[in-house]
């Protein structure tokens, strides 16, 4: 399911037009990316939890030219789902 799929599950279940869909789902991305910003974290009961993460520099290698080069640091998002969704699924 793509973010465009999304907005029209949701204008369905909701009995909603797909702009008042948008406008919900891109306030939900918006909200969970300022809280992982400002907290590090956002837990959702009975979906997961959203975390900050940090990547270390590191070594890698060019898969066209087989050198190897530095990747540099990173932060990223990782994502842990809940009982209740594992067990869902």
């Amino acid at each position: 399911m793509n973010k465009g799929e999304l907005i029209e599950a949701l204008a369905a279940e909701l009995g909603e037009s797909k702009v008042n869909a948008t406008k919900a789902v891109d306030a939900v991305i918006r909200t969970i990316t300022q809280g992982i910003q400002r907290d590090g974290a956002v837990s959702i009961t009975g979906f997961g939890s959203f975390t900050k993460r940090n990547r270390a520099a590191r070594m890698g290698r060019n898969p066209v030219t087989k050198e190897p080069i530095e990747i540099k640091a990173s932060t990223t998002v990782g994502f842990k789902p809940s009982q209740n969704l594992k067990d869902t699924l």
